[in-house]
């Protein structure tokens, strides 16, 4: 078994299919694609398949449901984490030294994003170089409201989009901003129809596939120092996500979250009442 196959066969909640340089990636982990722990082993997994394999240029990550791309992080897995586990002071967390291999490789990686994208499933998209969405596209950064931050790039890879004040509206109104709202922001590229949108990044992808890699790594990197390197911010979001995870009035926040339905199919769907009403004990 090559490395490739071997790195892919491994995966359980993520079914990866190549062809002509381009690796489909969809996510199937029902009931609401929660990123817990098996979906970040998974992501370890993938990234690291898709850097390392000579074969494949450009990786597509989408969803097998169309309502939910990646609902969010598991919160009962936040509240288990030690307050050491954003990695050590003055470092990057681990989880964006992780997204930044898909910045720094020499190859292209896109999120076809149809459903809802909160939280970390809105930092997945916001780590891959292209976004393309579908007006049922949903993106979101809720953190706030249970008394944590973005933990995993969002506060760095959103600002760079859309701005500061918009960065700031989405993290801390804590409301959802619709595929439509995200194209005209710069929060995704564009917004698609649902029957256009795959043909469409099918189509993109094949063709960045087919470019001379040493282009395509160089356009990448020059790119890049436009906008600067990223690593101080993540330095900096970690040691607030440590500070966030030790807070009491945070731990309760998370905990009234899952008691009231969060990450049950049907509150998901329209999180916004009970994120208004967290800072309610009863």
């Amino acid at each position: 078994m090559s490395d490739r196959a071997d790195a892919y066969s491994r995966l359980e909640h993520i079914s990866v299919t190549v062809a002509v340089g381009v690796a489909w990636a969809v996510i199937d982990h029902p009931p609401i694609n929660l990123w817990d722990a098996a979906l970040t082993s998974d992501l370890v997994r993938l990234i690291a398949g898709f850097d390392s394999d000579p074969e494949t240029r450009v990786l597509v990550v989408s969803s097998a449901d169309p309502e939910f791309f990646v609902a969010h992080a598991d919160v009962q897995m936040i509240l288990d984490m030690p307050a050491d586990s954003q990695g050590v002071p003055d470092a990057p967390a681990p989880i964006n030294v992780l997204f930044d291999r898909l910045r720094t490789c020499p190859k292209v990686s896109i999120a076809l994003v149809r459903g809802i994208a909160r939280g970390g499933g809105s930092e997945l998209a916001l780590a891959c170089d292209l976004r393309f969405a579908t007006p049922t596209a949903r993106f979101g950064q809720p953190e706030v409201a249970l008394g944590i931050i973005p933990g995993a790039g969002g506060t760095q890879r959103l600002t760079r989009l859309v701005g500061r004040a918009r960065a700031l509206e989405i993290v801390l109104g804590c409301g959802d901003v619709t595929g439509s709202e995200a194209a005209a922001m710069g929060y995704v590229n564009r917004v698609l129809a649902g029957e256009e949108v795959e043909p469409f990044v099918r189509r993109l992808a094949i063709r960045i596939a087919a470019m001379p890699i040493a282009a395509v790594a160089g356009a990448k990197q020059s790119v890049d120092a436009a906008v600067g390197d990223p690593t101080e911010g993540y330095v900096a979001e970690a040691a607030a996500f440590r500070a966030a995870l030790a807070d009491p009035e945070a731990r309760e926040r998370m905990a009234r979250f899952l008691e009231r339905g969060g990450q049950t199919r049907e509150v998901e769907r329209d999180l916004g009442a009970l994120i208004d009403g967290l800072g309610s004990a009863e």
